[in-house]
């Protein structure tokens, strides 16, 4: 796949869901205490408006009570110029989403494909770069659903790799993400993986893990609020900033990426 420059971080749109009340009961590695879902939309909406201010068209899809974790779209599916694949999560409480955004997707692009049959792909664990789109083994991707992903993604002309996420991670971009212009923001851990080869890599502070997961969008890249360090690392490395709450998020295991789908019309 040649390098396509922008693939990463250049969208038109996004398509998120209102998170619900039910939200309450959703999945998590560590209880810290239930998300109160009317402050958990007070936040989504400010990501929301972040999103709109960075030039982009969003779709907000209304909540959906029958699915805590809803709210977290990136999830059930994946997004390319080209079209949308509706990918399999690896939770069997989240199995109906797929079929909840399919309309959403079908409204935005005229191809929209199944993974197919035999594994499970959730989205926080591909990372897409503008020269290859890494896929993440984890307790919710399977090797069957990775590789499975990755033919179609050949198909459509994409490099994909498969990766061994690191011990310990929930999903792979919990513990990275693409700052654009050959730049990766990591925790240690990943940062000492290999996956992302010569490229520049900016390392989390041990102290702000979380803050790995990060999104840019078009000229800005938003970080989670409360991370100084992480915060002052990304100026530093030279990207604009803009600050989003994600407090009730991260109470299920959720980051900023997870909130959208983002990608590029026209």
């Amino acid at each position: 796949m040649a390098p396509r420059s922008g693939l990463s971080y250049r969208f038109t749109h996004a398509i998120t869901r209102t998170p619900a009340d039910s939200v309450a009961n959703g999945l998590r590695a560590v209880d810290t205490g239930n998300p109160d879902g009317a402050a958990f939309r007070r936040e989504h909406e400010l990501y929301i408006k972040a999103l709109q201010e960075a030039g982009m068209t969003v779709d907000v899809l209304p909540s959906l009570e029958a699915y805590p974790d809803s709210c977290f779209v990136e999830d059930p599916a994946f997004c390319l110029p080209e079209g949308a694949i509706q990918l399999r999560p690896g939770t069997q409480s989240r199995e109906g989403e797929g079929r909840e955004i399919r309309a959403a997707l079908e409204a935005r692009f005229s191809t929209v494909v199944d993974l197919p049959e035999g594994g499970h792909v959730d989205g926080g664990d591909v990372l897409t770069l503008d020269d290859v789109i890494l896929i993440g083994l984890s307790e919710r991707t399977d090797r069957a659903g990775a590789e499975a992903f990755a033919a179609v993604l050949k198909e459509w002309g994409y490099k994909a790799e498969v990766c061994e996420t690191p011990a310990g991670v929930l999903h792979f971009k919990t513990a990275c993400s693409t700052l654009g212009e050959g730049v990766i923001l990591a925790t240690k851990v990943m940062a000492e993986s290999g996956f992302f080869g010569d490229r520049k890599v900016v390392i989390v502070p041990e102290v702000e893990d979380y803050a790995a997961n990060v999104i840019r969008v078009n000229d800005v890249v938003l970080v989670p609020e409360g991370y100084p360090k992480t915060l002052e690392a990304i100026k530093s490395a030279g990207f604009a900033t803009k600050v989003v709450p994600t407090h009730e998020a991260r109470k299920v295991d959720g980051g900023l990426s997870c909130l959208s789908l983002r990608f590029s019309l026209g």
